[in-house]
């Protein structure tokens, strides 16, 4: 009797569940140190990730150096191209000039 009492104590005091995931090493020791620095704990992170998660039903990832793909990369160089080329849109100061051009071209 006594064990399934302090089992039940020691349930609702510690009312979290677990998670265990498998990680890149490396990566958890870079996020250990950023969390550290704004003064933070990794649970204390995962956990707001978490939240946010649930609260906004989407994921947000960032990623520090997203390298187009090909056809992209095609893109901007032809886009770059025709700016040299004097083909590309001027550079306008206000919405009012560029609404203006926009119309002039047809667009």
């Amino acid at each position: 009797m006594t064990n399934s009492i302090t089992l039940s104590i020691l349930c609702n005091i510690m009312n979290h569940a677990v998670i265990t995931t498998k990680i890149d090493p490396q990566d958890k020791r870079e996020a250990q140190l950023i969390a550290e620095e704004l003064g933070l704990s990794l649970s204390a992170v995962v956990k707001a990730m978490l939240k946010q998660f649930v609260r906004s039903k989407r994921l947000e990832v960032g990623i520090r150096s997203e390298i187009p793909n090909e056809y992209l990369q095609s893109v901007m160089r032809q886009a770059r191209k025709n700016r040299e080329a004097g083909k590309g849109s001027p550079i306008f100061d206000n919405i009012e000039d560029n609404l203006k051009w926009l119309e002039k071209q047809g667009i």
